[in-house]
């Protein structure tokens, strides 16, 4: 993963309403957290912010190619709930490394207590899912990074 694609993961997640992010790919891997929320804090020490960007581990040349593709994305098509199951039983309509066809399902989004399914727009590979079941997601938020077919 090149300097500008870290950039722009860090514009998104700051734009997100998410408050952790963890992606990993190959070698490399990097986690995002925003600040605690503000309240009392009964203390004698300095209570220190967690840094926005820890990178845990350099990337490799062998992992370079496969970071490539990071800019590829499935962006939300509205705000909603993210579910990645039809049901808490079910199984996940898409997961990384999965082929989809177009027309199939990748997710449903929950607006105003009505469900949305995601459709895939096009043949594809799931790279990586950003979000997790359950977590809100804005308009226009990567929500799955792919690779197209």
């Amino acid at each position: 993963m090149d300097f500008k694609e870290i950039k722009e993961l860090i514009r998104v997640f700051d734009k997100s309403e998410l408050n952790k992010l963890k992606v990993k790919d190959g070698d490399f891997e990097i986690s995002m957290q925003t600040g605690f929320e503000s309240g009392t804090v009964v203390s004698a020490a300095p209570v220190a912010a967690p840094a926005p960007v820890t990178p845990i581990a350099a990337p490799t040349a062998e992992a370079a190619p496969a970071c490539a593709i990071l800019g590829e994305t499935i962006n939300s098509p509205m705000v909603g709930t993210y579910y990645a199951s039809p049901s808490p039983e079910s199984p996940a309509f898409v997961k990384a490394g999965d082929t989809v066809k177009k027309g199939q399902t990748l997710c449903i989004l929950e607006a105003m207590k009505i469900m949305n399914e995601v459709e895939a727009e096009f043949d594809c590979k799931i790279v990586n899912v950003l979000v997790q079941d359950g977590n809100p997601v804005e308009y226009d938020m990567p929500i799955f990074v792919i690779e197209k077919l």
